[in-house]
């Protein structure tokens, strides 16, 4: 859809451009999520092993189980149809995001009250150089351009309502409100985070309170992002799968393979349909996103390289674009001299957080 929207206001050329950017940018969630899942998962883990046998035990499995373990809840869930059979699995997630954004920033709040005084300082992480602190600055504007990524599927959610009201009013508002609400969660966990453990605050907050003594509350809320990671990894997949399932069978219209859907019935179970182009592809697809993670399971880092390619083209270079078409624009008037100027500011920027994200992959690959 969002690609049909850049054909009819910018050209076939840019909508192949767009195209590109689109799918790579869902792909790379997938890789994201694997990463994030396992981590939480990883934490749980940490948590009922240094309850039961000490702080100073070394649990036994490293993250690659997890995103193993997650990986293959993927395989089965990826089998799912189309983005119109996951509502229940969005609706499942989004709960799971309010309760442990929740946790997180009441037990912040708590560790502040604990310690009597907010950790942390102004300057942020203490460096040994100057360059070295300007690579976590660019890392770290990687993380915040990637807080918003619902503009990527924004348009199948969009095709995915019904009317009336219009779908795009309908959109328009719960947009407006989400964004609303992320933006005060994510200040507040932000914030509260920081203040609670300061430069030693982690990427994924929650393994923070690992050694909390109701770590039972620490586990659910982690246990919150698995599951909400698990309905996101499907909800930002789906699209990409259509993308690429829809294509080959433009391209192989006779293929059996492709096109042919069998009726599978288990046991105790509802019928299911099978297709061999959805379970060849699909699986494939999560094999290899859980590969690339395992391989380079860095949090921060791997979200900043993301944010670098895909933030520039699809939250500012296309808008901007289709804006300055569909709105007939003339050239070098204050409105087409403040977006042209805002868009390059916003190359710049995205250049920076890719350059820097990269960086942190090899340091600490390398380290």
């Amino acid at each position: 859809m969002v690609i049909l929207i850049v054909v009819r206001s910018y050209g076939e050329g840019n909508s192949r451009f767009c195209a590109v950017f689109v799918n790579v940018s869902l792909y790379g969630f997938g890789i994201a999520y694997v990463i994030t899942a396992a981590i939480s998962m990883r934490a749980i883990q940490k948590s009922n092993c240094s309850q039961d046998n000490g702080n100073e035990v070394t649990c036994g499995f490293g993250d690659g189980y997890f995103m193993l373990i997650f990986g293959a809840m993927q395989v089965l869930l990826s089998q799912i149809p189309n983005f119109h059979n996951i509502q229940w699995l969005s609706i499942l997630a989004a709960i799971m995001s309010f309760a442990y954004a929740f946790i997180g920033m009441g037990l912040s709040v708590g560790q502040v009250t604990e310690n009597g005084h907010a950790e942390g300082s102004i300057e942020g992480i203490p460096t040994s150089s100057g360059i070295e602190k300007l690579w976590l600055v660019a890392q770290a504007l990687g993380d915040i351009a990637f807080s918003y990524p619902f503009s990527v599927i924004l348009i199948e959610i969009q095709d995915t309502l019904k009317s009336p009201p219009p779908e795009n009013v309908t959109m328009k508002r719960a947009s407006t409100i989400s964004v609303i609400v992320t933006t005060f969660f994510y200040l507040c966990c932000g914030c509260f985070g920081y203040a609670a453990f300061g430069n030693d605050t982690p990427g994924n907050l929650l393994t923070g309170f690992a050694l909390y003594k109701k770590h039972w509350l620490v586990d659910f809320a982690n246990a919150c992002i698995v599951i909400h990671l698990v309905g996101a990894y499907q909800v930002y997949s789906q699209p990409l799968f259509a993308n690429v399932e829809n294509w080959l069978r433009f391209k192989f219209p006779d293929s059996e393979f492709v096109n042919r859907t069998y009726s599978l019935k288990l046991p105790l179970l509802p019928a299911f349909p099978l297709n061999f182009l959805r379970l060849t592809f699909r699986t494939a697809y999560v094999a290899s996103t859980t590969g690339i993670a395992m391989i380079f399971p860095y949090f921060n880092q791997i979200l900043g390289v993301l944010a670098g390619i895909i933030y520039y083209p699809l939250s500012i270079y296309f808008p901007v674009e289709m804006y300055l078409s569909l709105g007939n624009i003339e050239a070098w008037t204050a409105k087409w001299v403040m977006l042209r100027t805002f868009s390059i500011v916003g190359f710049l920027v995205g250049l920076f957080t890719l350059v820097g994200s990269i960086e942190g992959i090899v340091s600490a690959k390398l380290s």
